[in-house]
C-alpha cells in the first residue's frame, strides 16, 4: 500500500492528513497516483461511495495550488454537496503557499447574473455546474487561470436535467484553456471509456470499498443475499422492511429508507416511529440504569427536535417532524426547508436520528450513509410518467449509501419483494445487473436553446461553423456526430434571429442588447421572448399580482404549483377577478382544456406568492394551497430571479419605467415574504418577516426609530430578547449608553440555548 508520507505533495499537505489520522491510501486513491493524476494527466475515477475520490481531489488541487501556481474549481451538482466539498478543503487553509499568504477556499453558488470577482482572491473555488455555467457567460477574467476542475458526480451526464450543463461547462472550460487538467469523479458506471475518451483521459473503475457490501432482497422474514447467502430477521410486525430496521438498530447500525413519492417516505416514518419504543428504550440492566439512558437518548432527540421548531416558522409540518425527530426517526425530500433538511442530516451524520426515510433524490445528494439501506418500493412515480422501474444505476446509487465508515465493518442494501417471481425479478434486474450505458441529453431544442446563445453572446464564437465547432467538442458529438445536432441548432439560430436577439452581418453572427442580456440572466431565450412581449403592452391596471402571474407563466418558472380539482371553479373566479391585471390573455376554457388548466395552475401559484408578501403565515399558506414549505421556498427563489430578470430587461424592451420600479421592489418584497412597509426594518440582519412585523406594529416603524429605541424596550420585544437587541443597535448605529452595554453583553451571554437558536432569520 502506497503511504501518504511516500506521496510527491508538499510536506505542509502531509502534515494536515497525518493530523487527521490518514496513513495509507485506499485502493482506488492508488491507482489514481499511479495514473499519473499529480503529474497533470486526465483521470475519470469511477468508484463507488466511500472509497476516498475526494481525497485524490484535495491531494491534485493542492498540488496545482502549491507546487504550480495555478487555481482549482469544483464542479458540484448540487449546492448541499458544494457545500460538503467546501467544509472538505477548509482543512487546507492553515497552510502557507510559496508567496506567504494562506491557501484559501472560496464558495459561490447563487446569483446567477454576477462575474463574482471576489472569487479572484481564491485558490480553490467551489461551486454548482450552473453557478460555472453562469460564469463563463459573463466571462469572468479569473476563469482563465484555472488549471484543474474537478467534476464531481461525471455520471449525471446521463441526467436530463443536470447533464447538459455539466457537459457544456466541461466544454467551455477546455475551449478557454486546452490545457487544462480534468479529475472525473463517479460512481462505477458501465461506459466510462467513452467519457473518458471524450475528456482524453485515462480511466480507473474499481468495485473496492472499505466497507464490504452486501446486497440482497428480502422476503418475508427472510432476506437473499447476492452472494447465495441467507438470514432470518425476526418478525416483531407485520412490516418486513420495519423488522429490518429493528433488527439493524438492535445492534448498533443506523437505517435509511427510500420511498418512491414524498408521502410514501413520511408514511414510512411515522410507521417506523410508532416502533422505536422497542429499540429506544434499553432492554438489560437495572431499572435505574435503564430510565438514566432512556432519560439521556430522550434528552438528545428533545434537543434536535426543538432545532426544527426553531428553525424558521414553526407550522404543523415542523410539529409533526420534531414529534420524529423525538422518536430518532425523521423523513427526508424535497419538500421539507432548506433548514429541516440541514438539521435532519447533521442529526443523522451525528448517530443522533437512528432511521431516517427518503425519496431517491437522496442518493444523488448529500454524504448520509447508513449501516442497512432499505429501497422499499423499486417503482418510482412521475406526473405524466406514472409508476416506472426505477434505472440500474438509481439502484446502485442507493445501494452504495450502505455502511457507515469508522463505524461498519458491512454494509447491507436491501430491496424489499412481495412474492417469490418478485424475488427473482429484482434480483436478475438490479442486484446482478450493471448500470445503463451514459448518454448525452444535450441535443433537444429546449435545453439547446440558451446554450447556443450563450455561445453567441459571450463571445465564444461568432460564425456558424464557429459554432458548429464547439458544439462538436461535447460529449453529445463524441457519441453521436455533430451532424446530428446541426438540425437542432439551425431551428435555434433561426428562432434567435426572428426574436432579435442575434444579428447577422456577413458571415458573422453576433448577439444584440437583448440577447446578451438574456444570456447573462441564465433566463431560458422563450422566458425573456414572453417578458418582452408581454412588456410592450401594460394591462389596464398594474399590480404586484400582474408580475408575479408573468413570472409564472415562464418556462423558467419550472413545476408551478399545480391545482387540484377542488380549486378549479375557485381559480376560475379568481382568474376573472384579476384579469384587468394580467400581461397575458387566459385560453379559451373549452377549447383548450389543457391551457387553460395550465393557466389556472400559474393563477394559483402567483396567488400563493401575492399571498407571502402580504405576510400570510406560511403555516395558512400551507394549510390553504396545500403546498410543501421545500416548494414554496423553491418558488420564492425562482420568482425572485426572474423579477430581477424583468427588472433588468424592461429597460432595454420598453422603458417603462412604472414596471421597473414594480418589479425592482418585488425582488426585495418576494425574498423577504413582506409588505411594502417592513422593506427597510428587514433590510437589518437578524430581522425577517415575523420579527420584522414585530418591530413594526410596537411603534419602530423606520430606522431612526429603532435609532431612538432603547436597549430594554427591544429586548422586551417578542422573539428578539438581548442579542438580537445588541445586533439591531449596532446596525443602526443609535446611542447606548457603557453600563446599557455591559447589561446586555451580560443578558447576551447567559441567555440559553433556546435565545440563541432564536437567532433563525424568520
Amino acid at each position: 500500500m502506497l503511504k501518504i508520507a511516500e506521496l510527491p505533495v508538499s510536506d505542509s499537505v502531509k502534515e494536515v492528513l497525518d493530523g487527521l489520522g490518514f496513513v495509507e491510501l485506499f485502493p482506488p486513491q492508488e491507482d489514481s497516483i499511479r495514473a499519473g493524476v499529480l503529474d497533470g494527466q486526465n483521470i475519470v475515477l469511477a468508484s463507488p461511495t466511500a472509497s476516498g475520490k475526494t481525497l485524490i481531489a484535495e491531494l491534485c488541487g493542492l498540488k496545482h495550488v502549491l507546487e504550480r501556481g495555478g487555481k482549482v474549481i469544483y464542479l458540484s451538482p448540487l449546492r448541499a454537496l458544494a457545500s460538503e466539498k467546501f467544509e472538505d478543503f477548509k482543512k487546507y487553509t492553515s497552510i502557507r503557499k510559496p508567496d506567504g499568504r494562506k491557501v484559501s477556499v472560496g464558495i459561490s453558488t447563487g446569483d446567477f447574473d454576477s462575474t463574482d470577482n471576489w472569487l479572484e482572491r481564491y485558490d480553490v473555488i467551489i461551486t454548482t455546474n450552473e453557478k460555472a455555467d453562469s460564469l463563463l457567460r459573463h466571462r469572468a477574467k479569473w476563469m482563465d487561470g484555472i488549471s484543474l476542475v474537478i467534476a464531481d458526480e461525471i455520471h449525471l451526464l446521463n441526467d436530463a436535467g443536470r447533464g447538459p450543463t455539466l457537459e457544456i461547462v466541461l466544454a467551455r472550460l477546455l475551449q478557454v484553456n486546452p490545457n487544462i487538467q480534468i479529475l472525473a469523479l463517479s460512481a462505477t458506471i458501465n461506459n466510462v471509456d467513452e467519457i473518458a475518451g471524450w475528456l482524453n483521459a485515462k480511466y480507473i473503475v474499481t468495485e473496492w470499498r472499505p466497507i464490504n457490501l452486501k446486497e440482497g432482497i428480502m422476503l418475508k422474514d427472510e432476506i437473499q443475499y447476492k452472494d447465495g447467502e441467507s438470514r432470518k430477521i425476526e418478525a416483531e410486525t407485520h412490516f418486513p422492511h420495519i423488522n429490518l430496521v429493528l433488527n439493524t438498530l438492535k445492534k448498533g447500525g443506523q437505517a435509511l429508507i427510500f420511498a418512491s413519492t414524498r408521502k410514501n417516505a413520511v408514511s414510512a416514518a411515522k410507521t417506523v416511529a410508532s416502533h422505536m419504543d422497542k429499540v429506544l428504550v434499553p432492554k438489560s440492566g437495572s431499572k435505574l440504569v435503564k430510565r438514566s439512558l432512556e432519560e439521556q437518548a430522550r434528552g438528545v432527540l428533545e434537543k434536535e427536535a426543538k432545532k426544527i421548531l426553531d428553525a424558521g416558522e414553526r407550522t404543523g409540518l415542523s410539529e409533526e417532524l420534531a414529534d420524529l425527530v423525538r422518536c430518532g426517526v425523521a423523513y427526508h425530500h424535497a419538500g421539507l426547508s432548506g433548514a429541516h433538511r440541514k438539521v435532519i442530516e447533521d442529526a443523522f451524520k451525528e448517530r443522533k436520528i437512528k432511521v431516517l426515510t427518503a425519496t431517491p433524490t437522496l442518493a444523488w445528494g448529500v454524504n448520509l450513509p447508513a449501516r442497512t439501506v432499505i429501497i422499499q418500493d423499486y417503482r418510482r412515480f412521475e406526473a405524466g410518467l406514472g409508476n416506472y422501474p426505477i434505472s440500474v444505476l438509481d439502484y446502485k446509487q442507493m445501494a452504495g449509501r450502505a455502511g457507515r465508515p469508522k463505524y461498519d465493518k458491512f454494509g447491507e442494501s436491501v430491496l424489499i419483494a412481495k412474492t417469490a417471481d418478485e424475488q427473482d425479478y429484482l434480483m436478475e434486474s438490479y442486484v446482478l445487473a450493471k448500470p445503463e450505458r451514459i448518454w448525452s441529453r444535450l441535443a433537444v431544442e429546449k435545453i439547446m436553446r440558451a446554450h447556443v446563445l450563450s455561445t453567441i453572446a459571450s463571445d465564444f464564437a461568432h460564425t456558424e461553423q464557429g459554432i458548429y465547432e464547439f458544439f462538436g467538442k461535447t460529449f453529445y458529438a463524441y457519441q453521436y456526430d455533430v451532424k446530428a445536432i446541426k438540425n437542432v441548432i439551425n431551428k435555434i439560430l433561426r428562432f434567435l434571429h426572428d426574436e432579435e436577439m442575434i444579428v447577422v452581418a456577413g458571415n458573422n453572427i453576433l448577439a444584440t442588447k437583448f440577447g446578451k442580456r438574456i444570456s447573462e440572466l441564465y433566463i431560458d431565450p422563450l422566458s425573456g421572448v414572453i417578458i418582452r412581449d408581454a412588456l410592450k403592452s401594460k394591462p389596464p391596471i398594474l399590480t404586484e399580482f400582474s408580475l408575479l402571474h408573468l413570472v409564472s407563466h415562464t418556462p423558467d418558472m419550472g413545476p408551478i404549483m399545480r391545482p387540484y380539482q377542488r380549486e378549479m371553479d375557485k381559480l376560475a373566479v379568481q382568474t376573472e377577478d384579476h384579469k384587468q391585471e394580467l400581461f397575458i390573455e387566459p385560453p379559451d376554457q373549452w377549447s383548450d382544456h389543457i391551457g387553460y388548466a395550465e393557466f389556472l395552475g400559474e393563477v394559483k401559484t402567483a396567488t400563493v406568492m401575492n399571498n407571502w408578501i402580504e405576510e400570510l403565515p406560511e403555516e395558512k399558506i400551507i394549510e390553504r394551497f396545500n403546498v410543501q414549505p421545500g416548494d414554496l421556498y423553491r418558488s420564492i427563489e425562482t420568482a425572485k430571479w426572474l423579477l430581477h430578470a424583468i427588472d433588468a430587461l424592461s429597460p432595454i424592451v420598453c422603458k417603462n419605467k412604472e414596471v421597473s420600479a414594480l418589479s425592482h421592489e418585488l425582488v426585495e418584497r418576494v425574498s423577504k415574504g413582506i409588505k411594502r412597509e417592513l422593506l427597510p426594518i428587514v433590510q437589518l440582519e437578524g430581522v425577517g418577516r415575523v420579527r420584522g412585523r414585530i418591530i413594526f406594529n410596537a411603534g419602530y416603524q423606520t430606522i431612526p426609530d429603532l435609532k431612538r429605541a432603547s436597549i430594554e424596550e427591544l429586548t422586551n420585544l417578542p422573539s428578539v430578547g438581548p442579542r438580537l437587541a445588541k445586533k439591531i443597535k449596532e446596525q443602526v448605529g443609535g446611542y447606548v449608553k457603557k453600563d446599557e452595554w455591559e447589561s446586555l453583553d451580560k443578558a447576551a451571554s447567559a441567555s440559553n440555548e433556546a435565545t440563541q437558536k432564536g437567532l433563525f432569520d424568520f
